[in-house]
C-alpha cells in the first residue's frame, strides 16, 4: 500500500514530489548523455568510417540507377532523391546496433554499476537515446557536406535543414531505445549482431528509402505505412527536398515522437533485465 507524499518524512517528500522526480529525469539524462558524448570525442575516426557506407549507397547505387525513372520522382535528381532515405539509414545502423554498447557495459560490469546508482530508469535510457541521437546527427553533417561539395540539388534552407536534424534525432532515438530492449533480453554480441541484421534489413528495405510507395505491391505497401522509418524518411523529404508524401509534415513528426517515447518507456522497463 503506497504511503501518502504528506506522510513521509522531509526529506523522502521532498524526493517524492513531482518536480524532485523531474529535476532527477533531467539532470541523471544530462549526466548519461555527456559520458556518451565523452565517447563519441575520443572516437572521431568511428563516425567518419560509418559514413562509408551512406556515401556508397549515394554516390554508387544512386548514381547507376539515377536514370530508372520509377525509382524516383520526375525532374528531381535520384542521388537528391536517395539523399534522404540513406541520412535514415545510416542512423538506423547506428541505432540498431547501439544495444552491442549495453552487453559490452554488462560483461564488462559497468552495467552493473550504473543501475545501483539513484539514476532513474527512464533518464539512463533517454541519455544513451541522445548519444545516439548525436552519433547521428555528426554522420547526417558530413554526409550534407558532401551533398553540397557534389552540388547534389537539396533544397537549402535553414529552416529545413534544422528540422530535418531534429526528426532525425527523434528517429535514431526511437531505434535505440528499441535496440536497448533488444539487448536486455539478448546475453551475447555474436546472437545480437545477427538478430540486428534480420531487425534493420526488414525496416531499410520495407520503407521509402529508397522508392516511393507508389511502385510497391500492395502488400509491401501495408508493411511500410506501418514502419516508423517511413515516416522517419518522409519528413526528411518534405524538409530538404520540398517533395511530400501526401500526409502532411506534422504527421511524420507525431509517429517519430510518439515511436520515440513508446520505445523509451518499453526500454526503461526492461533495462533492469539486462543485468539477469
Amino acid at each position: 500500500m503506497s504511503v501518502p507524499v504528506a506522510d513521509l518524512p522531509a526529506g523522502l517528500a521532498e524526493l517524492a514530489s513531482p518536480r524532485s522526480r523531474a529535476v532527477r529525469l533531467v539532470g541523471g539524462t544530462a549526466a548519461i548523455a555527456q559520458a556518451e558524448l565523452r565517447k563519441l570525442r575520443h572516437d572521431n575516426l568511428d563516425v567518419l568510417t560509418r559514413c562509408v557506407q551512406p556515401l556508397l549507397w549515394l554516390f554508387v547505387f544512386g548514381t547507376a540507377m539515377r536514370h530508372v525513372r520509377r525509382l524516383g520522382v520526375v525532374g528531381v535528381d535520384y542521388r537528391a532523391y536517395l539523399a534522404p532515405g540513406v541520412m535514415a539509414q545510416a542512423a538506423l545502423f547506428v541505432a540498431i546496433f547501439f544495444g552491442l554498447a549495453i552487453i559490452w557495459e554488462r560483461d564488462a560490469g559497468q552495467l552493473q554499476r550504473l543501475l545501483a546508482t539513484p539514476l532513474p530508469r527512464m533518464a539512463i535510457v533517454l541519455g544513451k537515446a541522445a548519444g545516439a541521437g548525436v552519433r547521428a546527427l555528426a554522420q547526417a553533417l558530413v554526409l550534407l557536406a558532401v551533398v553540397a561539395i557534389a552540388q547534389i540539388p537539396l533544397h537549402w534552407s535553414v529552416g529545413g535543414v534544422l528540422g530535418a536534424l531534429v526528426l532525425l534525432v527523434f528517429g535514431t532515438g526511437a531505434f535505440a531505445c528499441l535496440s536497448m530492449t533488444l539487448a536486455s533480453l539478448i546475453k551475447t554480441r555474436e546472437r545480437f549482431m545477427g538478430i540486428g541484421q534480420m531487425v534493420t534489413m526488414p525496416l531499410f528495405f520495407a520503407s521509402s528509402a529508397l522508392y516511393p510507395l507508389s511502385i510497391m505491391p500492395l502488400w509491401l505497401r501495408v508493411i511500410a505505412r506501418a514502419n516508423p522509418l517511413t515516416y522517419e524518411v518522409h519528413g526528411l523529404r518534405d524538409l530538404l527536398l520540398g517533395i511530400g508524401s501526401g500526409e502532411p509534415l506534422w504527421l511524420d513528426f507525431t509517429v517519430c515522437i510518439g515511436f520515440f517515447a513508446l520505445a523509451a518507456c518499453i526500454a526503461a522497463r526492461a533495462y533492469p533485465r539486462a543485468i539477469l
